[in-house]
């Protein structure tokens, strides 16, 4: 028995499908009690049940792009542990490229199936979760007092009070620091990314060399260009609602732009 079939077991299903279904009940769980609180405090419920409707709907196109993920990262990590990791709290790009990351640590040349082992999958899964387990250890301990920051408010009651007789500090301005950070990090990401394919075709074997290098990076071209199309639409139509389609459009386009230059070259 291969590696690729014990992650495929059903014993994988099952440990992963509890730890789903849990989240999923979870979900659930807060979806009615957040409705019933809607209703006690006097909320339309025709506007509620439009709001859950339109709310499931506009979810289902990005999910799309977490379904390609789970099929991409299966091939070589098995079925149950993709669905699982972006399933509960997981990201696509975070996943796919921690798992990159953790497999070359590994020393396997890439997410191969035909090269994984035991060894490897389970520094693969261990650093996946370890690495993004973070953000709910710290939002316990420290999510109220950010949230008051950005938010501009003030302490709690006590201090409050102690704090009216001292002199006045001019406050830091964090709004909007969290999405700049985000994209910082994102450009660095991708520029690592680029970077590394335009160095490899630049002393690779020439500008008609189209394997290796120059593939992704049209891939990448491709899915940046309709972004692109999916930003002016969203501005020249004042369509707020494509953002909800844009990463998942871009990345089914970018993969079929990879497969139509793939059978070209």
């Amino acid at each position: 028995m291969n590696v690729l079939t014990k992650l495929n077991s059903p014993v994988m299903y099952l440990i992963c499908g509890i730890i789903v279904l849990f989240v999923a009940l979870v979900c659930v769980f807060f979806a009615v009690r957040a409705y019933r609180a809607g209703k006690a405090i006097g909320m339309d419920t025709a506007r509620m049940k439009r709001t859950i409707v339109a709310s499931a709907t506009f979810a289902v196109i990005p999910s799309v792009g977490i379904l390609l993920g789970v099929i991409a990262l299966s091939g070589s990590l098995g079925t149950p542990w993709p669905w699982l990791r972006l399933s509960v709290i997981g990201a696509l790009h975070y996943e796919t490229q921690v798992a990159e990351v953790a497999a070359e640590a590994a020393g396997l040349s890439g997410l191969s199936a035909s090269q994984m082992t035991p060894e490897a999958f389970s520094t693969i899964a261990l650093l996946m979760s370890a690495c993004i387990m973070w953000g709910m250890v710290l939002a316990l301990f420290h999510c109220k007092a950010y949230t008051r920051k950005l938010s501009g408010g003030g302490t709690e009651k006590g201090s409050v009070r102690a704090s009216e007789n001292k002199p006045k500090k001019k406050k830091l301005n964090l709004s909007g620091f969290g999405d700049k950070a985000m994209t910082a990090m994102f450009i660095g990401l991708v520029s690592c990314y680029i970077g590394s394919y335009i160095g490899t075709f630049i002393s690779g074997k020439g500008l008609f060399h189209f394997s290796g290098s120059l593939l992704p990076l049209l891939v990448a071209l491709c899915g940046a260009l309709a972004m692109r199309v999916f930003l002016l639409i969203k501005e020249k139509f004042n369509a707020e609602w494509v953002d909800s389609f844009s990463i998942a459009g871009s990345m089914l386009f970018a993969m079929a732009a990879a497969v139509l230059f793939s059978g070209i070259m």
